[in-house]
């Protein structure tokens, strides 16, 4: 990488002076822009990234915009970062919570009022919960469960309009408000219904007017599809697949939470907004007061992390607090990062790929004009190795299904895996990276590793321990996301051997009776059985077929789509002949039952062989804990 005389010789100068890090004060505009722009030419071109733009603002003026690749690779049209639209995902967001700070601005609504307020249908209460609130909504933290498989459609009509969506998908409470940080999708679709009840207008309008418009954000909607007069700068989403880039279609979300189309350019006048007190030009989006209540922590879920401020993920990367937000569709990856107190904004945006080389870009630029003091060794604390195993385990996201059938997901994203070492040291593998952590007090733990650990949520160098009220064993981490140790019985090392296991055993039993049947045909041998003995037999082996057949159609669907990288299933309505796998399900039921009733008879008439009762015995507890699997997954909901 290309150095900068000037660069190093500030950089000499503060070695010498022993400070820790670079001030605002000694970075030229051009130094930022270039470096910048160096780091995010290596990233598109090691990631077979095909089209990307970034936007750099510094002290109040946009320092760098720029975009990368083709917008459209048959036409061969470059990404023109005023006027080249790309798809934000949860970026959006920052949008919805603007409109909602306005709105308390106006005296419509109130952050601490509950949201039954301002709907026009009910959000039922939850155990000893206090109601949920707009702040709620704004931390993360109204305890709502996930559902995942509502985010994303490819089809206009399978998206439902706001009022339909939260009405419809209205999720279960889990956790009480305010108390457990679990990212949700949701709560914010919600807060962008409440925009529509306060305002009377519909959201995508009402922020094309409060805030689009006022900061000259022309090439910016919410709406989906695209209005006409954008329809031909929206970006053709790929992914690179088998040596080359594979089409994406454009993909529909819920409006608030994840629908915003917009430019780097559009996106630098909204970090400049931010950055300069809620003030663009001669336009005003929000008071000086409202901002800095945005910036401010309003909630962590310990005293030593960073949480959220209003809206705005709450971090400290390099020693630089940093507020920051990323988002994610199934074909683009964006981010934008603010560092308040160096005044610069920096916002990237790309399509294929996947949800780390924008944190890869931001940590580049940290540790060039931000570098930090090389960590000393960490010491353990007295007592870490007796206390080490007691966290051992896997540990599960709090932003997940607990009560439909897209639990069994949690089992395959975002797990978090603790092991211990003899010297009472924890190696955490998250993200696909294992690294080691050292107790530096009771139940908090630092990273020994100086590189930063992918995590699309915060900085994953600290974690803490605590137990919930329930008494499980609950990891937080930096950022709107915690995670709870899972149960022996609910882990994915045992759920996923279990089930390979049972249906080994079941394909295993099916071929050596079938091949024995064909011997004693070969043979002419014609074993005499009674008609219950029969009836035990074909009722074993239409289990077997049923069982083999539902995990088939699951294997079927569940397969990943290489461009979306998600099932089918995840944002397509599934074929209409997929509604038989609930029927085979209640058949396996009834057979499990049946089996057990046939296991009974079978000893009491001490029929067949020992070891053929015993056979027959196992694979009936063995479809007995498969009926107890499917129960605890919510397969039957």
């Amino acid at each position: 990488m290309k150095k900068f005389g000037g660069i190093c010789l500030v950089v000499g100068l503060i070695v010498l002076l022993n400070v820790g890090s670079l001030s605002a004060s000694t970075m030229s505009e051009d130094d930022i822009a270039e470096v910048v722009d160096t780091f995010m030419d290596e990233i598109v071109s090691r990631e077979n990234i095909p089209n990307a733009a970034i936007s750099v603002v510094y002290r109040g003026e946009i320092i760098l915009e720029k975009g990368y690749g083709y917008s459209n690779l048959d036409t061969k049209v470059s990404v023109n970062p005023e006027k080249t639209l790309f798809r934000i995902g949860s970026v959006s967001k920052l949008f919805t919570w603007t409109a909602i700070m306005q709105l308390v601005e106006q005296g419509k609504i109130d952050l601490d009022v509950d949201v039954n307020e301002y709907l026009d249908f009910p959000i039922p209460h939850y155990e000893d919960s206090s109601p949920i609130t707009l702040r709620h909504l704004m931390t993360h933290t109204p305890g709502f469960e996930d559902y995942p498989e509502h985010i994303f459609k490819l089809e206009e009509e399978e998206m439902l309009p706001l009022n339909e969506y939260v009405r419809e998908l209205l999720p279960e409470r889990v956790f009480p408000a305010g108390e457990v940080l679990a990212y949700s999708n949701y709560g914010t679709a919600l807060a962008g219904y409440i925009v529509e009840q306060a305002s009377d207008m519909p959201f995508s309008a009402y922020i094309d007017k409060n805030i689009f418009a006022p900061l000259q954000m022309n090439y910016s909607t919410f709406e989906q599809p695209l209005p006409e007069q954008l329809a031909d700068s929206i970006t053709t989403p790929y992914r690179f697949v088998d040596e080359h880039f594979a089409k994406g279609n454009f993909e529909f979300l819920p409006e608030p939470a994840g629908a915003m189309s917009t430019s780097a350019s559009d996106m630098a006048k909204f970090m400049t907004a931010y950055l300069q007190e809620g003030q663009f030009n001669d336009e005003k989006i929000l008071d000086k007061n409202t901002v800095g209540q945005m910036f401010e922590q309003q909630f962590t879920q310990h005293p030593k992390l960073n949480g959220m401020g209003l809206g705005f993920i709450e971090g400290n990367f390099n020693e630089q607090r940093t507020l920051f937000h990323g988002g994610g569709t199934m074909l683009y990856n964006s981010a934008l990062y603010l560092l308040p107190d160096e005044d610069i904004g920096i916002f990237i945006t790309y399509s294929g790929g996947d949800h780390y080389p924008h944190n890869e870009v931001f940590k580049q630029f940290l540790d060039e004009f931000f570098p930090i003091k090389e960590q000393a060794a960490i010491k353990s604390s007295n007592g870490a190795k007796e206390r080490a195993s007691r966290y051992v385990g896997e540990y599960h996201q709090n932003r997940k299904s607990f009560t439909t059938s897209v639990k069994f997901v949690s089992l395959m994203t975002g797990i978090i895996s603790v092991e211990a070492d003899k010297d009472g040291q924890l190696h955490v593998t998250h993200a696909g990276a294992t690294n080691k952590f050292v107790e530096v007090e009771p139940s908090i733990y630092e990273s020994a590793r100086s590189e930063k650990t992918p995590d699309g949520f915060g900085n994953f160098k600290r974690i803490i321990f605590e137990e919930d009220v329930e008494g499980n064993i609950m990891l937080m981490a930096d950022g709107p996301m915690t995670y709870t140790k899972a149960p022996w019985y609910a882990s994915s090392t045992f759920t996923i051997v279990m089930l390979a296991c049972i249906l080994l055993f079941i394909v295993a039993t099916i071929f050596i009776w079938t091949f024995a049947a064909i011997i004693r045909v070969l043979r002419n041998r014609k074993k005499a059985q009674s008609n219950w003995e029969f009836l035990a037999i074909i009722a074993a082996i239409v289990y077997g077929i049923a069982t083999i057949s539902f995990f088939i159609s699951i294997i079927i669907n569940g397969e990943v789509d290489p461009i979306y990288q998600f099932p089918t299933s995840a944002y397509s309505a599934l074929p209409g002949w997929s509604g038989i796998l609930d029927y085979i399900l209640y058949l396996i039921v009834i057979l499990s039952i049946a089996l057990l009733m046939f296991t009974i008879v079978v000893w009491r008439k001490k029929a067949w062989s020992m070891f053929g009762r015993i056979h027959y015995s196992l694979y009936t507890i063995a479809s007995l804990i498969l009926v107890w699997l499917f129960y605890y997954w919510n397969f039957f909901i």
